[in-house]
């Protein structure tokens, strides 16, 4: 049975490529999750991407009711996302989900915040305090689950940032369950396939932690996050209809504005607003990044859209590479 004290990946496990290995690998966490927890609760910090969902999913197999989930929405995620949450993993698994509806609180810390590592800490430090205000309330509860992956050791020693930002506070005292911690991103998918998870869950592009508080751009607004968000639909439904799609595709919202023109009762009328900058790269380790063609009907299609969204008047097409370039534009 595998060593989950350790932080080595064992030399006999295989890459997972297949249900058969896939299914073998659920089969024999179940036994050590089971083997750890006993009959205790564990405790995981919900995002919705692709491991935390994994985790709970098999952490679900495992030990049913056992697991509580704590799905945070910031009010920065992408759209759909919160109700996905809550149909895959409440209405579908029958989790013991707990949902935080946080977004005024977020958002009213962030209100003026322009630095980008500001805005970073102010979203690390609050999700730490309302998971842990949620943690607080519960009884009984020993074991944190995170979706650690292998990438995540090599990278930052095991710690995952954007699932525990700053660190729990210490009287919590978990220990952990990591039940991925030893597969690379590609298996970490596999398995998710297998656990019945939906392919729009299981194949969610790379998300930065502080969501789109990064990409839109400057200080936060409500009305210019909202237009982000509408858009980011637009991008990665039009781009996700083509035969062969970037490794990320997204889009960004600059705190800049532009001169415009809409109509009113037949007369144009000069205003100012927002710019949508779509950005889509191609990648294998997120180190050098290019920059593929997308076709211009497509552009263009995006732009018909995008355009339609209250405050946006420009779609402008990002094509810096990396470097010098980051993908994100904060």
């Amino acid at each position: 049975m595998m060593d989950m004290t350790s932080n080595v990946r064992p030399a006999d496990l295989e890459r997972i490529t297949t249900v058969e290995q896939a299914n073998a690998f659920i089969d024999e966490q179940v036994e050590i999750i089971r083997n750890q927890v006993g009959d205790g609760k564990v405790l995981l910090a919900l995002s919705g991407g692709v491991d935390s969902s994994v985790v709970a999913a098999l952490l679900i197999k495992a030990i049913g009711k056992q697991l509580v989930c704590v799905h945070v929405n910031h009010g920065l995620l992408r759209k759909g996302e919160p109700e996905q949450v809550i149909e895959v993993f409440k209405n579908q698994m029958d989790a013991n989900l707990i949902y935080v509806d946080a977004v005024d609180r977020f958002l009213d810390k962030l209100a003026g915040v322009d630095d980008p590592e500001t805005k970073r800490k102010i979203i690390g430090k609050e999700f730490i305090d309302v998971f842990a205000e949620e943690a607080s309330k519960l009884e009984g509860v020993k074991f944190l689950g995170q979706g650690t992956i292998y990438p995540d050791i090599l990278e930052s020693n095991g710690v995952k940032a954007h699932h525990n930002v700053g660190g729990l506070p210490p009287e919590l005292d978990f220990e952990l369950v990591e039940p991925v911690k030893f597969l690379y991103k590609d298996e970490v998918r596999v398995v998710g396939k297998v656990l019945g998870l939906p392919d729009n869950m299981v194949y969610r592009q790379p998300f930065p932690g502080p969501g789109l508080g990064v990409r839109c751009v400057g200080a936060i607004t409500r009305d210019r996050l909202e237009a982000l968000r509408e858009a980011d639909a637009i991008v990665r439904e039009e781009i996700g209809k083509l035969p062969e799609t970037p490794w990320q595709y997204f889009c960004a919202i600059p705190d800049i504005q532009s001169t415009g023109i809409k109509y009113v009762d037949g007369v144009g009328q000069r205003y100012m607003g927002w710019a949508v900058v779509i950005r889509a790269v191609n990648t294998t380790d997120a180190v050098v990044v290019t920059v593929p063609e997308i076709p211009f009907e497509t552009l263009c299609t995006m732009r018909d859209r995008i355009v339609k969204i209250p405050g946006v008047n420009r779609v402008l097409w990002d094509i810096s590479e990396k470097p010098v370039a980051t993908i994100e534009w904060e």
